[in-house]
């Protein structure tokens, strides 16, 4: 019991006002060099960009703009589909919604001979237009 007593007088004498300013002031001094840590870096940021020839930024900016859209647009589309997925019954529906619509499409197009080769023949426009 006495030990610990020992040390808790020690603890206690070690943390009197005078010593908690010395620490305020060691804190200050910590402060001072990391300001001045910020400074040299942010110095040396700026002299890195300027450097940088910014007439050239514009297709640069053109490219990221892009990818921040398509990146957006991937995040709405995921948000659209886990609300659609969050009801139980609606992923079926649509499924055979899917199905229904290929089916159609199928009859009014693959029905007949002359229907089959004109669909061929769309394709083939395509690939011709699009591939060479």
């Amino acid at each position: 019991m006495s030990g610990s007593y020992n040390k808790m007088t020690e603890f206690m004498s070690e943390n009197t006002p005078e010593s908690n300013q010395d620490s305020a002031t060691d804190a200050n001094s910590e402060n001072k060099s990391f300001s001045e840590k910020y400074s040299d870096v942010m110095g040396k940021i700026n002299e890195s960009l300027g450097k940088v020839d910014w007439t050239q930024m514009g297709k640069y900016g053109k490219a990221a703009g892009i990818i921040a859209v398509v990146v957006l647009a991937q995040i709405i589309i995921k948000v659209i589909i886990d609300t659609i997925n969050f009801f139980p019954i609606l992923p079926g529906l649509l499924e055979l919604l899917g199905v229904i619509v290929v089916a159609q499409w199928s009859w009014q197009n693959l029905r007949t001979n002359e229907n089959r080769e004109a669909v061929l023949d769309k394709l083939e426009n395509l690939k011709k237009t699009y591939l060479g």
